[in-house]
This record gives structure tokens, sequence and C-alpha cells, in this order.
């Protein structure tokens, strides 16, 4: 299985010779690089054969493809997911698509994993039959209490057989982080699965997000991105005392990486 090469569980970027055209033209030289992975991993799906290892090779194409454009990487606390025996929730804040493509290469070596993930993004062409082979929680955005019960049921039957989920607890991605749009749906399915969590924080601005296509915005090689995983918590009582420890652990990464 493809997987990062790290030393003392962290990985960070070599940085490498960047061609005169991915300088000139980096959001180019990155989305056709992006879209020709997106097209082969979606022929595979069709047939079926869009295994985990070929969701790995994807998601490393694409950490490459921003590579080869100068966006630098550093990710640290992999060993806090390492040394669980259990399948987990990951909850973290949501900058930009480029988490979305690049955190299965992280995890999935690591523990089987799938995201919860909007129900519009399952109707996308192309894209949406990739997201459909990795048996993601769908919800809706709009009705809280059915989202709810998606994520209750879907996520628990998932975390009972072994599969971690990713929540991003926002209402939408953003450059910014609010914790008054942070719910507290990952923590309640923690605590009815009985695993552990697994805080979260990146940067991912490097990705911008566009005005009229949203997952195709302005690329910023000089950013760079930061994923940050923390040490499990495991919830008590109501999960009030865990999502706060959640929120602050984002927070202090961000200011930590503001002048970074």
């Amino acid at each position: 299985m493809q997987k990062l090469t790290y030393t003392n569980s962290i990985y960070q970027t070599i940085p490498e010779k960047i061609s005169l055209f991915a300088r000139a033209f980096p959001d180019l030289s990155l989305y056709s690089r992006f879209l020709n992975v997106v097209f082969k991993a979606s022929s595979k799906a069709k047939r079926d054969k869009y295994t985990n290892d070929e969701w790995c090779i994807s998601s490393y194409n694409c950490l490459r493809a921003l590579e080869k454009i100068g966006v630098e990487f550093d990710i640290s606390g992999i060993q806090h997911i390492e040394r669980l025996e259990t399948p987990c929730v990951i909850i973290g804040n949501h900058m930009s698509v480029l988490e979305t493509v690049v955190l299965p290469v992280i995890i999935q070596p690591v523990k089987d994993v799938t995201f919860i993930v909007k129900e519009s993004l399952l109707t996308y062409p192309v894209f949406g039959r990739v997201m459909r082979s990795r048996d993601p929680i769908a919800v809706t955005r709009t009705n809280p209490r059915q989202d709810l019960k998606s994520v209750l049921d879907g996520g628990l039957e998932r975390l009972q057989q072994g599969v971690s989920i990713i929540v991003f607890p926002q209402t939408t991605r953003t450059h910014y982080f609010d914790p008054e749009q942070f719910s507290t749906i990952g923590v309640k399915l923690a605590q009815k699965a009985n695993v552990p969590i697994i805080p979260l924080a990146l940067k991912s601005d490097a990705w911008g997000n566009g005005k009229r296509l949203k997952d195709f915005g302005k690329m910023n090689p000089s950013k760079r991105v930061h994923f940050a995983f923390d040490a499990p918590i495991r919830v008590q009582s109501r999960g009030t005392e865990e999502h706060e420890a959640i929120i602050q652990f984002i927070t202090t990464k961000l200011d930590e990486w503001r002048d970074i």
C-alpha cells in the first residue's frame, strides 16, 4: 500500500526543483495532474476496481502534484492513530478540497477510513463515482435532525466494522475557523460508538476556494500546508469538555501556524 515516509512521526516535504511551467502557471499545472488522477480513479471505480490501495495511490499522486508546484507539507501526530487498537472518529476543521484528497494517504495505510460528506458530492460528475466507492456517510447540511440520524446510524455501523470516520463539523469549508459553526456531531458519534476521538487541526489554504466552482480555486504554493493530529480523547458525560478541547487544539495550532 502506498504510504508516506515519516521521520519521528513527522512528514515534511523535501524541497525540489520546480519547473518553469509550474512556477508560471501553478493552477494549470496542478489541475491538469489532479483531473488526470480523478479520471483514472473514476474509471476504476466504475469497474469496481477502486480498492483501498488504489485510493492511497490516488491520494499520494495528489499530494505529489501539489509538491510539484511548490506546495510544502508538514504532517505530525500520526503516531496517535497508529497506537490505537480500535477505530476512531477524527474531528477537524475544513479549509479546502485539499484535505479531502490528501488525508487518505495519511490515514488509510494506518486504519481503514471513510468520510462524512455532503450528499451532493456523491452526484458530482466523475468524482462522485470515486466518493461513492469509499462508502461514505452522506448528509444534507440542510436538515440537522436527519443528518444527525444518518451520522449516528451510519457511523456506528462503519465503526463496528472497524472503519474510522473523518468528520468536518463545519457547515462549509472556509479559510478561517469559527467555533460557532463547529457542531458537536462528531463528538456525539464517538460517544454513541464508545470509540476515541482524534482531534485534527489543519491549514490548507494553499488550495483556494473558487467563487464559481468552489473546488477549483486559485493555488498559492507559498502557503505551507499543515496537518496535526492530537492524542486520543474519550467522551465523558455529555461531551461538552471534549468538544471544547478539540476547538482549543485547532485554535492553538492555527495561531501557531499563522506566521509560518
